[in-house]
């Protein structure tokens, strides 16, 4: 762990009330650490939400005054990081969105009285990581020493540059984003804590379900960034095929604009294939010029889009009706407009008829159902250091309120994995330009593929 971390703290806490039934609402008693042991505590008598309860240990992170601009202000602070792509990255209309998305969640918590005592904090240390693992390891290192844990890492390649780090800090973190690595701990050291199938799944959820709904499948390419995104995603497609004899085309890596210039060479790729299907895993800005391109040049095929590929701003680029005509997007839980309590909690939060800029928001609120649950367990645990908030992942089970089925995060990967998927398509109209077509997908090949190890990266 990172130099002078600070003396574990023993904070007493009293409970509370709460409004929502999986928050534990015990309130910081900072006069309680002034008594000598043993003495009556009588300004936890004078404290309207309870008595007091025990005691929990803290050191990074974590302090007994309360957060900035805090709503529970005899609660302490946990303050969480995040890395994300909020400037000039490809993913960063995704990312703003994420970040607010997370806000509102934890804003939610801090209204219902916190956890344990202590209000969390996810605004004090987010940085702008560019979708660079370079600025993310350089990030990572200046909030380090005033995290317990990370909200938010985005990117794959990104947080596994930090991955090294965060093990010896025992720092833990939600990824924003689905390499098949998540759900294994020989990849994320038991460190990560993933929502939703992995891009592998992903790729052979979508297959099927194209398969039997948009045509039959005789060949099939992917398109993707380098690495464990867009190589994940690969992996998927040609796992799929070599599973239903089909004929895999091969992985054309490409980048984001802003390092290749453009998506002409991917382009003149995906022409030349003459794929049914080309599944892409880029993000939104090249995926428009990859998929309005190649039908501007001849293309007859059909697109399937990996969960980052979209924005609603598409629907605004020349691409807009080569997008409605051949691309479908793959994603692994409703939008912003489905039905489950975690939906109706966010449309909640944002008032009647407002819609966020994209679903990013709604990644960012069901990605924090993990933290959330880890917080809890540990606060329960009495221990609220790094070590006890790791060691809490071991066993954690996670309510996501319907949007996704409760989840043990360290359980059997091959037997707990998500292998189900929402499809949708592009529509003007539409929320956030997009209809759903069918939630709940699964497909055989997914369903019996072998996900012992992960898709990629080994």
């Amino acid at each position: 762990m990172a130099a002078a971390l600070c003396a574990v703290a023993l904070v007493a806490t009293a409970c509370g009330g709460d409004d929502e039934p999986e928050t534990t609402d015990t309130e910081t008693e900072t006069d309680v650490e002034e008594e000598p042991e043993g003495e009556t505590e009588t300004d936890a008598e004078e404290e309207p939400e309870g008595d007091a309860t025990g005691e929990i240990a803290t050191d990074v992170g974590v302090t007994e005054e309360p957060c900035p601009e805090g709503i529970n202000p005899d609660n302490g602070c946990i303050y969480l990081g995040i890395l994300s792509d909020l400037t000039v990255g490809p993913f960063a209309p995704l990312g703003v969105q994420i970040v607010e998305g997370q806000e509102a969640f934890w804003q939610r918590v801090n209204e219902a009285g916190g956890i344990g005592g202590f209000d969390i904090n996810v605004t004090e240390y987010t940085r702008d990581n560019e979708y660079n693992p370079q600025t993310q390891s350089q990030l990572y290192r200046e909030i380090e020493p005033n995290i317990l844990a990370l909200a938010q890492t985005l990117g794959t390649p990104p947080t596994e540059a930090i991955l090294p780090d965060m093990d010896a800090d025992n720092v833990v973190g939600i990824p924003a984003s689905w390499w098949s690595g998540w759900d294994h701990e020989s990849s994320d050291m038991g460190l990560i804590l993933a929502s939703g199938y992995s891009y592998c799944m992903e790729s052979q959820i979508a297959l099927d379900w194209s398969n039997e709904n948009e045509g039959e499948i005789g060949s099939v390419l992917a398109v993707g960034y380098p690495g464990d995104y867009g190589g994940d995603s690969a992996a998927g497609v040609a796992a799929w095929a070599e599973a239903n004899g089909i004929e895999y085309l091969g992985f054309v890596e490409t980048a984001p604009n802003a390092m290749v210039g453009s998506q002409d060479a991917a382009i003149g790729q995906v022409v030349g294939s003459g794929a049914d299907r080309v599944v892409l895993a880029t993000g939104p800005a090249e995926t428009a010029e990859i998929v309005g391109g190649s039908m501007a040049n001849g293309y007859a095929g059909r697109f399937i889009g990996a969960v980052p590929t979209w924005n609603p701003a598409l629907m605004d680029s020349p691409a807009a009706p080569a997008l409605e005509a051949a691309f479908t997007h793959i994603g692994p839980w409703e939008a912003f407009t489905g039905e489950s309590g975690a939906h109706q909690a966010m449309q909640e939060f944002l008032g009647e008829g407002n819609l966020p800029g994209n679903d990013g928001f709604t990644f960012g609120w069901i990605w924090s159902y993990p933290m959330k649950a880890l917080l809890e367990a540990a606060a329960d645990n009495g221990d609220l250091t790094r070590e006890g908030l790791r060691s809490a992942v071991n066993g954690l089970t996670v309510d996501y309120e319907g949007a996704l089925p409760e989840l043990n995060i360290t359980g059997d990967a091959n037997a707990d994995a998500v292998r189900t998927a929402v499809i949708s398509q592009p529509d003007s109209d539409a929320p956030l330009r997009l209809s759903t077509v069918a939630t709940g997908v699964t497909g055989a090949t997914a369903d019996d593929y072998d996900y012992s190890a992960p898709c990629s990266g080994t």
